[in-house]
């Protein structure tokens, strides 16, 4: 064999690492990163509730410890904490979290 094709066989070894770590870092930067599993068999005593992005900077995420809810403003160089203590609000038994799906009925 060529050297030439040792060489050709490193260039591409090379652009497909370099394509693997640009995607990895863009699907981090897109909130795509996969999150650690919480430790099997205990309840979660703390969960992220909700995350919205304000700019692209910027995201305000709502906290869930024990039974009370946090505001957190999470930006590049600061996080500040917006509101503290939030009740958690009760669910309510006539409105189910996500809706079941039923088959439609059929009448003769």
């Amino acid at each position: 064999m060529d050297l030439e094709v040792y060489v050709k066989f490193l260039v591409a070894l090379a652009a497909v690492l370099a394509l693997i770590a640009v995607l990895a870092w863009v699907a981090r930067r897109l909130g795509l990163a996969g999150r650690m599993p919480s430790a099997a068999g205990k309840s979660a005593r703390i969960s992220v509730v909700e995350v919205r992005a304000l700019d692209a900077r910027r995201k305000l995420v709502l906290l869930r410890r024990d039974a009370c809810e946090h505001l957190v403003l999470l930006g590049p160089n600061q996080d500040l904490l917006v509101e503290s203590g939030i009740p958690v609000p009760p669910r309510s038994e006539a409105a189910p979290a996500t809706p079941a799906l039923r088959a439609p009925e059929r009448r003769p």
